[in-house]
């Protein structure tokens, strides 16, 4: 029995068929074909290698002459064991022509005919298997394809021709199930992804408010669901709707995790009637305790827009002003004088309140800084809060509004970088009509 050796070993060219048996001088080569991670994908285009595993190598199983469908020479290994073919199996392998006779692993049930066969299908879950059985064992041919196998072939009825048409065969149908596999998984994620996406972003409550709401979100993450960004819209039951926009620092999914806490800590102390200081210096504290290191903060700016629609309450916790327009007059910012440190920064901060007039039409909207953190043109340049003014001003003399004007704001903000912005863009807009 050959003595087992880790499955990093290189695989010797007289192996892999790459090189002769003997050097000029009748001794073994020495030379190593090394191992490569992912060959077994990437040799699509070049020589196919079969691994056959079958107790007596040195028999008719293996035709010396077997051709791909391009008419090179498919090399073959040979294997006497299950212990010598995991050494053999290396990532060049594309096919195993297994002989369902091999005596099964020791661990496995006695009465399970099969349990060869399982074996090398969990040792190499990868590979395209072809099972080799006894003339006019149809029965257990079909039982092998049904547990894993990509077809199966009968001893005494195997030629040249035959086997490697059944390698090709049995490599293509591999490729194929795993891409099909690959497209269902693909699917499912993509499911399960819309279901969080629906769960993790708000759903505004503003029932029995006149206000028209919208919103945008883009994570800046690649395949992301969420970003650090959060927002949340709800309206209380005296008739105030109060509105929130944050930006936890970083992009990964620990801070995407912490800005989701945060916005549902927010919802919560709004509903049980906390506003202004006092709310955020509550979330300063959830956000001390939920944060994973110290040196995470986190910006806010939250509205609380009165019943009658004209007056409102401004805090700014290290975040950009939010953008009022109104009719017949200039997009503007809302005064941010007063603005307090971010959260996490300073141990008992304050947040004043501004209070604001807003009139009786108006749209205010409120954005992370990855709305205006975008470069413009090819230099280093930011689009900065007086450009994204300059460009909102323009969108909605041009007449965009809502989801409109949003969608356009966060495209044109992508075209102006170059690209994708790397930052996570939220933004959510609230109007007032006459």
């Amino acid at each position: 029995m050959p003595v087992p050796v880790p499955r990093q070993r290189a695989i010797p060219a007289v192996e892999s068929g790459l090189a002769p048996a003997a050097t000029a001088s009748g001794g073994p080569s020495r030379e190593e074909a090394p191992r490569t991670e992912g060959t077994a994908e990437k040799n699509s285009g070049t020589h196919l290698t079969l691994l056959v595993i079958e107790d007596d190598p040195g028999g008719s199983t293996v035709v010396p002459e077997l051709l791909d469908s391009a008419g090179n020479p498919i090399r073959v290994r040979t294997a006497r064991n299950l212990t010598e073919a995991a050494r053999l199996l290396t990532d060049d392998v594309h096919c195993i022509l297994l002989d369902l006779a091999l005596p099964a692993p020791a661990r496995s049930g006695a009465d399970d005919e099969l349990a060869v066969l399982k074996h090398v299908l969990e040792l190499a879950p990868r590979h395209a298997v072809l099972a080799l059985t006894a003339s006019g064992d149809a029965e257990r041919g079909t039982e092998a394809v049904r547990v894993g196998a990509q077809d199966y072939l009968f001893r005494d009825e195997l030629d040249s021709r035959l086997l490697s048409r059944a390698i090709r065969y049995a490599v293509e149908r591999k490729r194929s199930d795993t891409a099909e596999r690959r497209l269902a998984e693909g699917r499912v994620r993509a499911q399960e992804n819309r279901r969080l996406e629906r769960g993790l972003l708000p759903t505004p409550l503003l029932e029995g408010s006149s206000l028209r709401f919208a919103a945008r979100y883009r994570p800046g993450r690649s395949r992301a669901l969420l970003g650090g960004d959060f927002y949340d819209v709800v309206r209380t039951p005296d008739g105030t709707v109060h509105a929130m926009i944050g930006d936890v620092c970083g992009h990964g999914p620990d801070e995407a995790a912490l800005g989701v806490e945060l916005r549902i800590a927010w919802r919560a102390l709004t509903l049980a009637g906390l506003c202004g200081d006092e709310l955020l210096g509550t979330l300063q504290q959830v956000l001390e305790h939920e944060r994973s290191d110290d040196e995470i903060f986190a910006t806010l700016c939250t509205v609380d827009i009165a019943p009658d629609g004209r007056r409102a309450g401004l805090c700014l916790a290290g975040h950009p002003s939010p953008l009022v327009a109104r009719p017949g007059r200039p997009a503007q910012l809302l005064p941010y004088d007063n603005n307090g440190p971010a959260l996490g920064l300073l141990p008992g901060a304050r947040w004043p309140r501004m209070q604001v007039d807003l009139g009786r039409e108006w749209s205010l909207m409120l954005y992370t800084d990855g709305l205006i953190e975008g470069r413009v043109g090819v230099g280093g340049e930011r689009l900065g809060q007086d450009g994204m003014v300059s460009m909102v001003r323009r969108q909605l003399s041009e007449g965009l509004a809502g989801e409109a004007l949003l969608r356009a704001a966060v495209s044109e903000v992508r075209e102006l970088n170059g690209g994708e912005l790397t930052d996570d863009v939220a933004v959510l807009l609230l109007d007032r009509t006459g």
